[in-house]
């Protein structure tokens, strides 16, 4: 017993000596911080998990001090004050409403909607909690350069008990730290394989402004386990990824290994031809090979909007008004797509426009400038001036809801600016409405959301018809109820108005196994007789405002007897890639049941 007091005597002793060495100006060198000597002398005696922890721990204490608690908590507490005296005046079934606020350990700069109902949040080890200071390790090199990431279980509720830590990968980056740490794979670009895992590409290496990593991996939804593969060619920060018709992911842009500034013109395929897809739920990609592709991709600013429309080609939308491209995967090609007519645009959304029981053949482009509130639509290869939202704005997430309506959710002026300049928290409350298009095209203004959630916001459609909002570290950093605990996140839910429209239909059983491309199937519903549509609506995976993944299907009913529904799945897999999919069962008013999880593309 006093060998273990000595023991536990002794290593406190080295922390404190080793943390007033990290805070002498001798331990500062070029890339490392006395934070990160401080942490790094430390992980030698606790080791790195306990360090990392006690590392967090001391910089919310120093970010507390800077901008305190109560700063903070009356923050959150005006901002609810003015949520309820916005929205009294909106009718639920008309335009929805917000319901539950509630803690995350994880600031959502990238979540998934998993095939097995939970919701996967990833981004990166906070260096800072002052919100007007920058909170990511953007330039960090070393350990503090980290990933983090959790699944949210909505089937546990709000609380803690409801979210599970599932670290990414320790990896060793080409840094010159020789550091390790939980993977940086944070601003990398992602979307699912026909397995229902989630590949994830690139991330941030550090230093340079920040620099793309060449790292890979997969999230396996069934394990709930990453896995890695062999790094691309290139490495990516900002990188936009979408799945084609075959399964295989198409990985553009991203500012490369060199720093920013350098967005790499590289286009790869995951898995490389001659690699099977991953296809049954044990098939994981380990240590798998990307390909590079013989067409590039020069787009001059990163995180473009990627989408596979229903003839199977790539459609790139670039950020800048000329650099619209459409890329063949089997060919290889690209050819030019017409100028889209606005400028330049930042952050701002861009969704596959459902086309009823074929797959989408025109995309809507909309955000990305707070001075033009217009929508452009791409479709035959002509752009044209769509219906405008109440005014512009920027990092907004706009969404298909199940019954074909969009929902615009989240915005700012700009990067970190909600209307007073830059890493100021306060914001102008037209930021927090939504606004929704209804079947006419036509968009009207909606509630307001709790926090004003700008860069780094997302949002996603849950399988009970819910929208998950969340994001923006700098916002949820300001409005922490507990700076102090380890829940430095926050989610909000949106219940749209087809949820205050009466009952719901029922969807009781839906086929188990893989559903073959224009193949006939049945479901059953105690409710059949009140069916009038079914839907497949692809689970979103978003970041940045860039979501690759969305995808709004009317299926084919083909008769119902009974309880038992007929169904005709899409006819191609260029209509419906091959996946997971949410089946939603709408009755005459639009109000939709509760989805289940079909697999698409049976071999």
């Amino acid at each position: 017993m006093r060998r273990l007091q000595r023991s536990v005597v002794s290593s406190a002793a080295a922390i404190v000596s080793a943390l007033v060495l990290a805070a002498t100006p001798a331990a500062a060198t070029p890339g490392h911080d006395a934070e990160g000597a401080a942490e790094a002398a430390e992980s030698a005696v606790v080791g790195a998990d306990h360090a990392r922890t006690h590392a967090e721990l001391r910089r919310a204490a120093a970010g507390a001090g800077e901008y305190p608690q109560s700063r903070r908590t009356g923050s959150l507490a005006s901002l609810a004050a003015s949520q309820r005296e916005a929205n009294s005046a909106f009718d639920p079934a008309l335009s929805g409403r917000f319901t539950d606020y509630f803690p995350s350990p994880d600031f959502g700069v990238h979540v998934a909607q998993l095939p097995t109902g939970k919701v996967l949040l990833f981004s990166f080890s906070r260096v800072e909690t002052d919100p007007t200071k920058e909170t990511g390790p953007t330039d960090r090199i070393g350990p503090t350069n980290a990933g983090r990431a959790y699944l949210w279980d909505p089937a546990k509720g709000t609380g803690a008990r409801a979210f599970k830590k599932v670290t990414p990968p320790v990896v060793l980056m080409p840094d010159g730290t020789h550091a390790p740490r939980p993977a940086p794979f944070f601003c990398a670009g992602h979307s699912f394989l026909p397995n229902g895992m989630l590949g994830v590409f690139g991330g941030n290496t550090g230093g340079k402004g920040g620099s793309g990593a060449k790292l890979s991996f997969v999230f396996d939804p069934w394990t709930e386990g990453w896995y890695r593969n062999r790094d691309m060619a290139v490495g990516r920060w900002y990188p936009s990824v979408v799945t084609g018709a075959d399964g295989r992911q198409i990985i553009m842009s991203g500012q490369s290994e060199r720093g920013t500034g350098t967005p790499t013109p590289v286009v790869e395929r995951f898995p490389a031809l001659g690699q099977p897809v991953p296809w049954r739920p044990f098939d994981i990609p380990l240590d798998i090979s990307s390909q590079r592709l013989r067409s590039d991709a020069p787009f001059r600013n990163d995180y473009p909007h990627l989408f596979s429309l229903r003839d199977g080609m790539i459609y790139g939308l670039g950020r800048d008004a000329d650099q619209q491209w459409l890329f063949d995967p089997r060919t290889e090609t690209r050819t030019d797509l017409p100028r889209r007519p606005a400028d330049f645009r930042g952050y701002g959304s861009a969704v596959p426009l459902p086309a009823g029981f074929r797959g989408p053949d025109s995309v809507l482009v909309l955000g990305g400038d707070p001075l033009d509130p217009n929508t452009y639509r791409l479709s035959d290869g002509a752009w044209t001036t769509q219906e405008p939202r109440a005014f512009g704005r920027t990092q907004d997430d706009t969404l298909i809801l199940p019954d074909g309506t969009l929902l615009t959710v989240n915005g700012a002026m700009s990067t970190r600016d909600y209307g007073f300049g830059p890493f100021n928290p306060k914001a102008d409350l037209k930021f927090r409405q939504t606004e929704l298009r209804g079947a006419d095209g036509r968009w009207r203004l909606g509630p307001a959301q709790r926090l004003p959630r700008g860069y780094h916001s997302n949002a996603l459609v849950l399988p009970d018809g819910r929208v998950m909002v969340t994001g923006d570290e700098l916002q949820q950093i300001a409005n922490d109820p507990d700076i102090k605990d380890g829940m430095d996140g926050s989610i909000e839910l949106y219940e749209p108005p087809y949820l205050h429209r009466g009952s719901r239909p029922s969807l009781d059983r839906v086929p188990a196994g893989e559903l073959a491309h224009d193949a006939e199937f049945s479901v059953e519903s105690s409710a059949a007789a009140e069916v009038r549509r079914a839907v497949l609506l692809a689970p979103t995976t978003v970041t940045h405002a860039v979501n690759t993944s969305q995808r709004h299907l009317e299926l084919r009913m083909t008769g119902v007897r009974g309880r038992t529904i007929g169904l005709r799945a899409p006819a191609t897999s260029a209509d419906a890639p091959p996946g997971h999919y949410m089946l939603f069962l709408l009755d005459g008013k639009g109000v939709p049941s509760a989805a289940r999880w079909v697999k698409l593309g049976k071999r």
